[in-house]
C-alpha cells in the first residue's frame, strides 16, 4: 500500500477495530448531512410556492422569477432528497455547488466572510463540500452503486 492511501496508525491501538468498523460509514453520515440541511432549505421553498420565492430572489439582486426560483427548490429540495440517498448524486451535488458558488460571490462576497453580517461564509462551507461530494461521488453506500450507474 502506497504512503497515500494508508490510514495513519491510531495512536491509541486498542481503537484500530473500532475505527475500521467506522471509517466507512463516514461517507453517507457526510452525504446524509448534506442531503438534510439541502432538504430542509429547499422544503422552505416548496411551502413559500414559486411565485413568493420569485420575490424573495428578486431582492437579493436575482431578476429570472419563477423559473429561477422552480430551478432552485429542485435543485436544493430534489437534489437534498439525491445526494442523501447517493442518487444521481455528482449531478445534484455540482448543481448545488454552482449554486453555492453563484451566491457565494455574485451575493455576499463583497459583505465580507461573517455569516452574521451576510458574509460569504455559510454558502463557501456548503459549496466546497458539495463539490468533494461531486468530486468523490455516491460512495459504497449509495443508491448510484446499487445500479452500477454514476455520472
Amino acid at each position: 500500500m502506497t504512503e497515500l492511501t494508508r490510514e495513519p496508525k491510531p495512536l491509541l491501538p486498542f481503537l484500530e477495530p473500532f475505527y475500521a468498523a467506522v471509517i466507512p460509514l463516514t461517507w453517507p453520515l457526510i452525504r446524509i448531512a448534506v442531503g438534510w440541511n439541502l432538504i430542509v432549505h429547499g422544503w422552505g421553498k416548496v411551502l413559500r410556492g414559486p411565485a413568493a420565492q420569485a420575490i424573495n430572489l428578486t431582492h437579493d439582486g436575482f431578476h429570472q422569477g419563477v423559473p429561477l426560483a422552480v430551478l432552485l427548490t429542485i435543485v436544493e429540495f430534489v437534489g437534498g432528497i439525491c445526494i442523501a440517498l447517493g442518487l444521481l448524486t455528482r449531478f445534484f451535488a455540482a448543481a448545488v455547488a454552482i449554486e453555492m458558488g453563484v451566491i457565494t460571490f455574485g451575493l455576499y462576497w463583497g459583505n465580507g466572510f461573517s455569516w452574521l453580517h451576510r458574509g460569504y461564509e455559510y454558502t463557501l462551507l456548503w459549496g466546497l463540500v458539495t463539490l468533494a461530494i461531486a468530486l468523490r461521488g455516491g460512495g459504497p453506500y449509495s443508491l448510484d452503486r446499487k445500479i452500477d450507474r454514476e455520472l
